[in-house]
């Protein structure tokens, strides 16, 4: 395969009009990407605090075969590649000089991509997390079923919602600062929300979900804190989210598990959500140095 065939961009207009079609007619596989370019048409490359993302799709004879983007400082997310579909992008994204400190996907291409980065550079790649793409089947509410009710978030709820997100984030290991002024650039704050609350209206969990496109929406994130674990309420508000989406006029509901999780794939399995693909990100590592001269 020709590496000519890669089509690289910042022009976000120009890549829908060339990828668009291809990305929503599979909403549930081209999730990340999809939301990713939503947020990009609706909030800006500002949202996302580091500029302007490198699009990039791979074209034959005028049909799209495959998508991606990258931040300045962030890795690659693709959509499903060959073997040689992968080994062409790791050598064109290379020949133009690019470092890629991570590479996500669907398992198959994600693999495919991390040992092509690694005969093209000579870097050591090494699994981060394995993930678990699932898809709601049918709606299943959670037998028992926790006293209280889900309460969508307004925008009184704004000091709260950022506590929850940071105790979400330290509880996940995800290294960022979320206070009003960060806020904006976050990948918390174009989702809306909602807290499942006790009958005496204590928030007892919390669930987000990205806006609806092509049909789809993923539920991101889930959180119940420690002390009030296993007693349904992460369930019931996963529901809750799930269900407002659906009568919003969602067609699809997705989310992503860690699969070392037996924990949550259980919970999500309960409601509904069935696996769908099996996702890795893969650290791609650094290159060799040359040896000193002399």
């Amino acid at each position: 395969m020709l590496t000519d065939d890669w089509h690289l961009t910042e022009d976000l207009e120009d890549f829908l009009t060339h990828a668009g079609e291809f990305l929503r007619s599979r909403p549930v596989m081209h999730t990340t990407a999809l939301t990713t370019v939503e947020k990009l048409r609706t909030l800006g490359p500002a949202s996302f605090g580091d500029g302007p993302p490198v699009l990039g799709r791979l074209e034959r004879a005028g049909e799209v075969l495959a998508a991606f983007h990258r931040f300045p400082s962030g890795g690659l997310s693709v959509t499903p590649l060959t073997p040689g579909q992968a080994d062409s992008l790791a050598a064109h994204l290379v020949a133009l000089g690019h470092s890629l400190p991570s590479v996500s996907a669907e398992h198959a291409t994600a693999t495919a991509f991390a040992r092509a980065w690694q005969r093209h550079t000579g870097a050591e790649p090494s699994v981060r997390v394995r993930l678990r793409l699932r898809r709601l089947a049918a709606l299943t509410p959670p037998d028992p079923f926790p006293a209280g009710r889900g309460r969508p978030l307004g925008e009184a709820d704004h000091e709260d919602l950022m506590r929850w997100c940071r105790g979400f984030a330290a509880d996940v290991g995800e290294s960022v600062t979320i206070d009003a002024g960060t806020w904006p650039v976050t990948r918390f704050a174009e989702k809306r929300y909602t807290f499942w609350e006790t009958p005496d209206g204590t928030p007892v969990s919390m669930a987000g979900i990205n806006p609806t496109v092509a049909g789809m929406a993923r539920v991101d994130p889930v959180y119940t804190p420690a002390p009030l674990r296993g007693r349904g309420y992460a369930a019931a508000v996963t529901v809750a989210v799930t269900r407002a989406a659906l009568d919003a006029g969602a067609t699809e509901a997705v989310l992503y598990t860690n699969a070392a999780n037996a924990t949550s794939n259980a919970l999500y399995e309960r409601v509904g959500y069935r696996p769908f693909a099996e996702w890795t990100v893969y650290n791609l590592g650094l290159a060799p140095k040359a040896p000193a001269a002399g």
